[in-house]
């Protein structure tokens, strides 16, 4: 059972974060081992089994990003770790960035980090505007792979965008 079965929604890169809450915390109610205490064996491992279900199950659909990386995981559309491959052009945009980066580790200079992360917060924002209508028609008709493959896409570019957010933290001081 994947985790929109058991909370009873449709596959969805978008939830409605209170009724997800209100289902998790109804569950979380449901299966609290305590109340299974004086059951069999069996059934306690049943209910131990649900409730760590219902905990995982939250803490991904709850998170965009992890519930995008669980979608596109269900249909199979993402490959196994490494195998995934960024598009050559957006590597080719990314070498300026991380050259920047590279400069920043000999000659830290705060206005370099500006503009970098200036340059970051644009592409995410044009990656955001290309994928929000994939994502739009997904939701409508979830039994639909059609445009999963720039969904796959975006993912892995955000991921990217990510380290260098992260790189670049390090020099944010």
């Amino acid at each position: 059972m994947n985790y929109f079965e058991f909370y009873e929604i449709p596959v969805s890169f978008g939830v409605d974060a209170e009724a997800l809450r209100k289902r998790f915390y109804a569950l979380s109610k449901k299966y609290h081992p305590d109340f299974y205490t004086l059951e069999s064996e069996e059934k306690q491992a049943e209910i131990l089994r649900l409730s760590t279900l219902n905990n995982e199950a939250y803490e991904t659909l709850r998170n965009p990003d992890r519930r995008m990386k669980y979608v596109l995981t269900l249909r199979e559309a993402l490959g196994e770790e490494g195998s995934n491959k960024l598009p050559p052009d957006f590597l080719m945009e990314m070498m300026e960035l991380n050259e920047g980066l590279m400069e920043l580790e000999f000659d830290p200079d705060p206005a370099v980090v500006a503009d970098i992360r200036a340059q970051l917060e644009q592409k995410e924002a044009a990656l955001e505007q290309e994928v929000t209508p994939l994502l739009v028609r997904f939701d409508a008709d979830p039994t639909t792979n059609e445009g999963l493959d720039g969904v796959v896409d975006y993912y892995l570019k955000k991921r990217y965008l990510l380290r260098i957010r992260e790189n670049l933290g390090k020099f944010a001081g």
